[in-house]
This record gives C-alpha cells, sequence and structure tokens, in this order.
C-alpha cells in the first residue's frame, strides 16, 4: 500500500501543489481546507503523515499539532510556513513537530522531509512490536516457574538484574543459561542497550581474542580493516560469555586484564579503549574442580563470580515439566496450525523420562512430538524418547573381570550419550583423559 499523506491548507491552490508534488514520489494525498475537516477526515481514515499550513483562520497549525498530538501520538507532523525564522522553529519543534519547511517550498526539501517521517515512523512501529514482543517473552508471568527452586531463582534474578555486579551462571547443558542472562539484561536498566552472546567454544583461541577484543586493520592476514569486539559492540550494555570453561590459558590472563582495567586492546592495536560491559559468564562445568585441576585461572573465577547463579537440572524440578511441556505445545501448535493436546499416558511419559538434555531435550520433544502426532491427541510414542541406558546383563559364571567391563562399558555409552557426542565432556564426566576414553572405546567396540 502507498503511504497516505494528509495535506491541510485554506488556500486549495497550495494544497493541490502540494499533492501534486507528493503524488509524483508515489504518495497517496488527500486535500483538507482546515483543521477541523483534517480531524473529521482523520477519525473516518488514518494517515501516515499530515504536511499542514503554519498560518490558517479558523485554526491554526500549531493547534492542529496539539490537537493531533494528542488524539494519535506517533502521527509525524510537518508544518509550512512563510516565517521561516528560528523562534518559529523552534516553537513548532516544542509542539511535537516532526519538522517545518518554509514557503515558497523546494519540493525536493519537501519529499525528503516527508520520507524521513515516514522510516521514523516505521521504525517507531518496529520498536513497539518489538519491545513488546520482548516483554511478552520476558515478562514475570510469562516464565513458567512451578517448582519452589524455579520461583526462587526468578526471585534472585529480578534482585540481581539492576546491579553492575559480574554473573556467573552454572548448569547443565540444556537448563536454560542463556536466557537467563538475556533476563538479567532485559530487568536491568541495561535494557535499552545492546546483548551480545558469544559461545566461546564455538572459536579457536587466536580468533577469539579477535572477536571480543577486535583487532586493527593489518593485525593478521585477512584483516583488511580494522573491526570492534564483542566488547565494543555490546558497550553500555550486557557481554554473555557461554562456555567460559572453555577458553585456554594465555586467553584467560588477557580476559582478567580487560576485566581489571576496564579497557580493551585490539589485536594489534596500541591504544586501550575503555569499555562498559556488565559481564554474564556461563559454563555447564564444575569451575571449582576446573581450578583444582590447573585448567581455569581462581583470580578470573572470582572476577566473574561475583554473585553465583546455580541453575537445576530438569529432573530436580520436575513440577515444571507438565507446565513447560503445555507452553512449547501452544507456541508449537499454533505455528503449524494445528489444535493438539497431551494424552494422560503422554504426559506419564514426560513426567517418568529423565531428561539429561534438560529443557532444550524436553522442546525437541515436543516439536517432534507436533510434527509425528497423527490426530488431535500426542501419545507417548510420537515424543521418540530415548531409552534410559540400563546396565547389560552379566551371564552366570562370569569372571570379575567380565563383570568389570561390562559396568564400565555401560558407564563410558551413558557418559557419551549425556555429552551427545562429544568425547571429551564425556572424558572429564568420567574422570579420565581422552586417550583413556578412546581406548576404552575400542577396546568395548563402540
Amino acid at each position: 500500500m502507498r503511504p497516505r499523506v494528509l495535506v491541510v491548507d485554506d488556500e486549495a491552490r497550495v494544497a493541490g501543489v502540494v499533492a501534486t508534488a507528493l503524488g509524483r514520489a508515489g504518495y497517496e494525498c488527500e486535500t483538507c481546507a482546515s483543521g477541523t475537516a483534517a480531524l473529521a477526515a482523520l477519525e473516518e481514515r488514518a494517515a501516515d503523515v499530515v504536511v499542514t499550513d503554519w498560518r490558517m483562520p479558523e485554526m491554526d497549525g500549531v493547534e492542529l499539532l496539539r490537537r493531533l498530538r494528542a488524539r494519535w501520538p506517533n502521527l509525524p507532523v510537518i508544518l509550512l510556513t512563510a516565517y521561516g525564522t528560528i523562534p518559529s522553529a523552534v516553537a513548532a519543534m516544542r509542539e511535537g513537530a516532526f519538522d517545518y519547511v518554509t514557503k515558497p517550498f523546494d519540493n525536493d526539501d519537501l519529499r525528503a522531509a516527508v520520507s524521513r517521517a515516514l522510516e521514523l515512523a516505521r521504525l517507531a512501529r518496529e520498536n513497539r512490536y518489538l519491545r513488546q514482543e520482548v516483554g511478552n517473552r520476558y515478562a514475570p508471568e510469562a516464565m513458567i516457574a512451578e517448582s519452589p527452586r524455579t520461583q526462587e531463582l526468578l526471585a534472585l534474578v529480578r534482585r540481581v538484574a539492576p546491579s553492575r555486579a559480574g554473573v556467573l551462571i552454572q548448569g547443565e547443558s540444556g537448563t536454560g543459561k542463556e536466557l537467563v542472562a538475556r533476563l538479567l539484561h532485559y530487568w536491568s536498566e541495561r535494557v535499552g542497550q545492546p546483548f551480545v552472546a558469544v559461545n566461546c567454544k564455538a572459536f579457536a583461541e587466536g580468533v577469539l581474542e579477535s572477536e571480543l577484543f577486535g583487532h586493527e586493520k593489518g593485525a593478521f592476514t585477512g584483516a583488511i580493516a580494522a573491526r570492534a569486539g564483542c566488547f565494543e559492540r555490546a558497550a553500555g550494555g550486557t557481554l554473555f560469555l557461554d562456555e567460559i570453561a572453555e577458553v585456554g590459558a594465555d586467553f584467560q590472563a588477557k580476559l582478567l586484564r580487560v576485566l581489571q582495567d576496564g579497557e580493551v586492546l585490539r589485536v594489534g592495536g596500541t591504544l586501550p579503549r575503555p569499555v562498559d560491559v556488565r559481564i554474564v559468564a556461563a559454563t555447564n562445568r564444575a569451575l571449582r574442580e576446573e581450578i583444582a585441576a590447573g585448567r581455569f585461572r581462581e583470580d578470573l573465577y572470582f572476577r566473574l563470580n561475583v554473585i553465583p547463579i546455580q541453575l537445576a537440572s530438569l529432573r530436580e524440578r520436575r513440577e515444571d515439566i507438565l507446565p513447560l511441556a503445555r507452553h512449547v505445545l501452544a507456541r508449537h501448535a499454533a505455528e503449524a496450525g494445528r489444535q493438539l493436546a497431551f494424552t494422560p499416558e503422554a504426559e506419564q511419559a514426560l513426567l517418568a523420562h529423565a531428561w539429561p538434555g534438560n529443557v532444550r531435550e524436553l522442546e525437541n520433544a515436543v516439536e517432534r512430538a507436533v510434527v509425528l502426532a497423527r490426530g488431535a491427541a500426542i501419545s507417548p510414542e510420537d515424543f521418540l524418547l530415548e531409552a534410559a541406558t540400563a546396565a547389560p546383563a552379566v551371564p552366570a559364571g562370569a569372571t570379575l573381570q567380565a563383570q568389570l567391563d561390562l559396568s564400565a562399558a555401560a558407564h563410558v555409552r551413558a557418559a557419551l550419550e549425556a555429552a551427545g557426542g562429544n568425547r571429551a565432556e564425556a572424558a572429564r564426566a568420567l574422570g579420565i583423559d581422552r586417550t583413556t576414553l578412546y581406548r576404552m572405546m575400542k577396546r568395548f567396540g563402540m
């Protein structure tokens, strides 16, 4: 649809010239001879921009502007005036005018003013929509918190969010660490500023340094231009460092220096740049154990762990399972255009499952069920849940070594499944190094 402009001028000739100039630019125009007529026309049909004369006998442009602002506060208004003085411009802006154009006006100037007003209105609409969507997602009443542990967690997040203190979130994979980080940002005074999330595990250490700190032109092969890092891009907002335990010792030292000094030095740079960023870090590892093993700096841990938040696994807060599942079902069913509900047997299957993948696994299972359900009712088989790994039966008369091997194989297989096939994580969970894990996998035929 073409943008609609309402032109208000008591001189029909001037109104016609304005409408013609804007019509040639692709706008739909309607003319009114007075402010009263303009208000009535807008009640009948909305406009995207109003262009009105400053001086009219019945109701001048400033009075019309006041009434428009009172009735349609987001409607941009452009004033036409033959008195393009500084006082008149200041008066118009104080009353809320988007812009003013002096008579005799240049057609290009008029079109440019209308174009800017339309763009501002579009951005304002998008901003209102996005804020509403974010508000709906992160409002307290939109969070699923049936269990006491989850309710306590949300209460803690609400208390912590307004502060500038760093936060360390620890919990198993799939428990919602990034969601908590976003809640901390949304419920803080930094909500209007950027939220930048970085998965530290996704980058090699040299690349991660450039990604976080930025680099100068020519700092390395391929650095054809200077680039701001995530610290600078998150200025005034929140920087979420996920999988923080995965970074190496050298990078830990550099990160600690940035957190201590509040300055970042780009790769290849010589001038530190001050940064105002709140750090929220997360990990699925027990950092105390990583410190004891010499893999994580204790001073960095204390710098990050100003406020600790520990997320419970889904199996530890089973009161949340069905409310979460129903919430996810409603969203995916609406997207698929289907009316779906869980059978009692399906709900029992959800409650009985161990959920090693936590909320992420639950969301995937429900989404699968929406796709696979044949009718309006979701049955247990629609989830395609993986059965818990059971210990293999030990043959009668088996030697002690055979029994130990069978038990060890079951533990290795369970650790690999819980880690999603990630051998490094499985080895850490088992308390062995990767070489030993590979040897055991080969021995047990995995």
